[in-house]
């Protein structure tokens, strides 16, 4: 899965899954251009990256603004010539509430995070990926909204279901093009979104086959196939990794 010079976008890389994926396609060679909103945390894993003799570049801001979706893949280009493939990971949780009590901004602003950035991000990399003769797109969607519907998150279903109707027509869309793309679902992961909460945590363990939820790292191994020519005939597809979350009834 030797990525060596190539070129990848990875939002929400400030904290967990995202910094967790960036670190690893830098170990395998990548150029990883870094996107969140935090700056200190991006500035931090630069410095790690490189200090590993790695390549990697950052540009905070708001995937909810398609300015930003477009200024990342300048930054790629401009910095190392080029795009090669992009994990769209950035995403929130939003307000838990029932429907009839969840506010409006509360849905909005969930899809504009959640949904509405990965169309950003589509339509500014695909040009930038034919340009390049190809490559490969995953979105992080999840397993809530696929395989399960959790009280109180309606919104962050919706707009993670939406990523998989999303990835399944622009494989349509630009297979012929030799552009991938793929939607990644893991299940519970011990990352900031998952909060403190120890019983909490205890319930989502017993969701999954498992009994216990993933590291950051797993879930960015599952990343890096997508993104690698390891999966040059995966296309389309919702890849769970969840450990067994989907089938676990017990």
């Amino acid at each position: 899965m030797e990525l060596k010079d190539k070129t990848i976008i990875v939002t929400g890389a400030s904290s967990g899954i995202g910094a967790a994926t960036a670190l690893l396609l830098a170990s395998k060679g990548a150029n990883v251009v870094l996107g969140a909103r935090r700056k200190a945390e991006l500035d931090q894993l630069v410095g790690q990256i490189t200090q590993s003799n790695g390549n990697a570049v950052c540009l905070p801001g708001d995937v909810s603004d398609e300015t930003y979706a477009a200024a990342l893949v300048r930054c790629a280009q401009q910095n190392f010539g080029g795009l090669d493939g992009a994990f769209n990971n950035a995403g929130m949780m939003g307000d838990m509430a029932p429907v009839p009590d969840m506010k409006t901004s509360n849905w909005h602003d969930v899809m504009a995070v959640n949904l509405s950035s990965s169309f950003y991000a589509a339509k500014y990399q695909i040009p930038a990926l034919r340009e390049n003769g190809g490559g490969s797109i995953v979105f992080t969607s999840s397993f809530v909204g696929h395989t399960i519907g959790l009280p109180g998150m309606a919104a962050y279903a919706a707009s993670k279901s939406g990523l998989v109707g999303l990835t399944q027509v622009l494989a349509a869309e630009h297979g012929t093009e030799n552009i991938r793309v793929n939607a990644l679902l893991p299940g519970g992961t011990m990352t900031p979104m998952a909060g403190e909460d120890a019983g909490f945590h205890e319930v989502v363990r017993g969701f999954h086959a498992l009994k216990r939820m993933a590291e950051p790292s797993e879930i960015a191994q599952a990343a890096l196939f997508l993104l690698s020519d390891s999966a040059s005939f995966v296309t389309g597809s919702a890849m769970i990794a969840d450990g067994g979350n989907s089938i676990c009834k017990v």
